[in-house]
């Protein structure tokens, strides 16, 4: 753990320190130097980019097992905002800890896919999205989802199309091999089975897979209103190759086979285990799953997003 605090004596110091546009005057920094991109200097980087500003700093970093202890130390410390450079679960881990009553999150692109970072910041660069955060960056209330304890905040895919996730992340790490044995895995279970479903207590349906999306990356909903749910029905064999790609790489909500509508209690079946995805991390859910929306999950430091005025 390391304490950067602002000089007692700014006077001596020549340097303009960058103006903070929220009321934060302490901060922890969670660092994991063995997750993603990284790397074991990420602690010493933060630890200068934070001396930078009037704030009292402290940069504790995760390591061996006691990651719940010092997160737990983090919390502890009650600082206004808890900034967090490592893996999507962890960064999912410390948000859902924080709930809407606790100190904001800051989650910096440190893990794989950075679902959440790039939506909060625009950014795969943590410095970037660090000092974006300090100086632009407001209370946000995030919205998300939770499902047998486990919370999201921008999406989760239930169903075959999960399975092609660890295959994708396989291959964008360069691991050939590794994503043939993935991709073969999800080619064997692809048509095992359909999801049963149903929307806020309405009629049941059947579908290939579901996707439930925040309403913070959701495209189709202006208020927080509910997940945005999306039934995938393939037709076929090559419609359902189709979706499993465009789920994992492109905006499959234009897809003809794809139906979307907002809900907010979504109950799941199937005859095994339910293969999943949830901001980026693979798991597996019961054969029944509730998944419920949680308005506001936790409050994040981040810029405001542009309101529809702006982009005119």
């Amino acid at each position: 753990m390391t304490d950067v605090a602002a000089p007692d004596t700014p006077e001596t110091d020549v340097r303009c320190a960058p103006s903070i546009r929220s009321q934060i005057r302490h901060v922890v920094m969670l660092v994991n130097p063995l997750s993603g991109s990284v790397g074991p200097r990420a602690a010493g980087e933060a630890e200068a980019i934070l001396a930078d500003y009037d704030l009292k700093a402290e940069v504790m970093t995760l390591g061996g097992g006691d990651f719940d202890k010092t997160i737990a130390e983090a919390f502890d410390a009650k600082p206004d905002v808890i900034f967090v450079l490592a893996g999507d679960g962890t960064a999912r881990s410390v948000a859902s800890k924080a709930k809407p009553d606790g100190p904001m999150i800051a989650p910096l692109p440190g893990g794989t896919m950075n679902m959440l970072p790039k939506a909060l910041y625009g950014t795969a660069d943590w410095k970037l999205a660090l000092k974006r955060a300090l100086e632009e960056g407001e209370p946000q209330a995030v919205s998300g989802g939770e499902v047998q304890g486990e919370y999201f905040y921008c999406a989760a895919i239930l169903g075959s199309p999960a399975l092609w996730a660890p295959a994708r992340e396989a291959m964008r790490t360069g691991k050939i091999k590794l994503a043939w044995q993935y991709g073969r895995r999800a080619l064997k279970r692809a048509f095992s089975g359909r999801l049963r479903f149903t929307l806020d207590g309405g009629e049941k349906r059947r579908t290939e897979a579901l996707v439930l999306i925040s309403p913070m990356i959701s495209k189709a909903m202006e208020d927080p209103v509910g997940l945005e749910a999306a039934a995938m029905d393939p037709s076929d064999t090559t419609q359902a190759f189709r979706l499993a790609a465009t789920a994992l790489f492109s905006d499959w909500r234009q897809d003809p086979a794809v139906s979307t509508r907002p809900a907010k209690r979504i109950e799941v079946r199937a005859r095994s285990k339910i293969p999943a995805v949830i901001d980026g991390e693979p798991l597996l859910l019961k054969p029944e799953a509730v998944i419920r929306f949680v308005p506001k999950a936790f409050k994040a430091l981040a810029p405001k997003p542009p309101s529809a005025e702006d982009s005119v």
